[in-house]
């Protein structure tokens, strides 16, 4: 992992490898952002115009690299596009300095310090800008064959690295606000390894043993469900699931306590290890990426123990809802009933409909502790990325304000996240003649669908929602920003900040 400090250095006596500055789009040419003015300085303050020369134009993502100028023990400038001008008397917004700094990290990889000179006007700047730099830094190399010198891009190991010039190291915010970056971004790159962990290698088994060593390390309260105490407490969505695969499915409910808690907060991730669709396959082409399908639980599992390592004053609860989904001559097929662990009784019409079927029982176990909230994360629909796209996860919930909340709370952390409708008349669609309920109903608005069903396994009186991650979850493009290709890790800095809105009391 990047290594994250603040200094109060000066850009020319700090021995780095490089010094990153920002570069805004101005209306007349780039604009040399605030952060970099001894560099600006010692070109004379004529830096722009060199940018410019050397094709930079300040726009979001762009990468310009100069010789240092005389007298600094830096080599390197590094200039990152921080995109618009903020308008008069406006500041730059967290966000882009998120992006400007993940960029900038991943483009210094092979580095071994890089101090960065960007806007810093507070210490949130200074925890975005660190976020941003150690998710940018973030590479997967355990199954390469440098993976063992956790080297990556063309042999380059990730920046090693990274000073926050302009930073207050004795001030109680600055610190607080790196300690907070640098715990976030470890359990979201712990997230991401999980994702691009191959399915031969992370099965409902070995993931449950993972959360368990992360859970005794960080204090965390864990219990595992394997396949008989799933029988015994009749799971039949999370057994129907894994009937098909050797690998047998697991629940494991991670539990982190605050004495100081007034409020409980319950997270449920959908797991499936690997998804094949089971009995009903799913066409060639839509299988590669299929190890991504436990993001949900792999994002639940990184919020809680990002909450522990916090101290948040809020009790979270994380289940796992982990299976592998697989045809065999047990597999659950088109057609078979299902009792769930609420009781209810499903009619299974398709068996790539099984993220609704795992969460449901998961979700009916949280709501028997009556938490204050339930919140569901899971890879669930297709429709949904027709719906949003690759980048924009939808939310759905059974209390407007609770869903309008978490839209706020995921757009001040820097996920995409859109609201989305729950029509009553979707329901009846899902009507079954032998069942309770079927896993499938009207193909248009599936995604709306998926929602009415889960909303089916919540406790009554219980405020929930859903956020279907099935768009960003997983990169199959290049990298952008500070998001790498692969896994992601969406949604946990979303559930982290609500865990501490809850904590404070902001939820209500």
């Amino acid at each position: 992992m990047t290594a994250l400090t603040l200094s109060t250095a000066a850009a020319p006596g700090l021995r780095a490898d490089a010094i990153v500055i920002g570069v805004a789009k101005g209306a007349k040419g780039p604009v040399v952002a605030p952060g970099a003015e001894a560099v600006d300085k010692a070109y004379d303050g004529r830096l722009a115009g060199v940018l410019e020369t050397l094709g930079a134009s300040g726009g979001e993502g762009e990468v310009t690299k100069l010789p240092a100028p005389s007298g600094f023990k830096a080599p390197l400038v590094l200039a990152v596009g921080l995109g618009p001008v903020p308008e008069k008397d406006a500041e730059y917004g967290t966000e882009a300095l998120r992006k400007a700094a993940g960029v900038a990290a991943r483009a210094l990889a092979g580095s071994k310090k890089a101090a960065f000179a960007l806007p810093l006007g507070d210490a949130a700047d200074a925890g975005a800008i660190g976020e941003g730099a150690l998710l940018g830094a973030y590479s997967f190399d355990a199954y390469k064959d440098n993976g063992k010198d956790a080297k990556a891009k063309n042999g380059k190991a990730p920046l090693a690295e990274v000073a926050l010039l302009g930073g207050k190291p004795r001030d109680k915010a600055y610190k607080a606000a790196v300690e907070r970056a640098v715990a976030v971004s470890e359990e979201l790159n712990r997230a991401r390894d999980l994702v691009n962990t191959p399915p031969n290698d992370l099965t409902p088994e070995s993931f449950a043993a993972i959360a368990q060593a992360a859970a005794k390390e960080h204090g965390i309260k864990v219990q595992v469900l394997d396949e008989k105490a799933l029988v015994k407490g009749g799971y039949g969505g999370i057994l129907g699931v894994g009937a098909g695969s050797a690998a047998g499915p697991r629940l494991v409910k991670l539990s982190y306590t605050s004495s100081k808690a007034k409020k409980h907060l319950a997270l449920v991730g959908k797991g499936i290890t690997y998804d094949s669709g089971g009995i009903s396959l799913k066409p060639a082409g839509h299988n590669e990426t299929m190890k991504c399908d436990m993001s949900g639980a792999a994002s639940v599992f990184a919020a809680v123990v990002a909450a522990a390592r916090l101290g948040l004053e809020v009790n979270v609860t994380g289940w796992l809802a982990l299976a592998e989904n697989m045809p065999s001559g047990s597999a659950t097929r088109p057609g078979d009933v299902l009792r769930m662990y609420s009781g209810k009784t499903v009619e299974v019409l398709n068996t790539d409909a099984e993220g609704r079927l795992v969460l449901a029982d998961a979700l009916w176990a949280a709501s028997q502790e009556k938490p204050d909230a339930i919140v569901d994360v899971a890879t669930l629909t297709g429709a949904m990325v027709l719906a949003l796209g690759n980048r924009t996860f939808g939310i759905m919930g059974n209390d407007d304000a609770f869903r309008a909340a978490l839209v706020e709370a995921a757009e001040e952390v820097g996920e995409p996240a859109w609201p989305m409708p729950l029509p009553e008349h979707l329901r009846k669609g899902m009507d079954s003649p032998t069942a309770d309920i079927a896993n499938m109903g009207e193909r248009m608005g599936g995604g709306l669908v998926a929602g009415l069903f889960l909303r089916e396994f919540v406790g009554e009186g219980i405020t929930w929602a859903h956020l279907d991650i099935a768009g960003p979850a997983f990169n199959e493009g290049g990298p952008f920003g500070y998001t790498p290709k692969g896994g992601t890790g969406t949604a946990v800095r979303t559930l982290v900040r609500l865990a501490e809105l809850t904590a404070a009391g902001d939820l209500g």
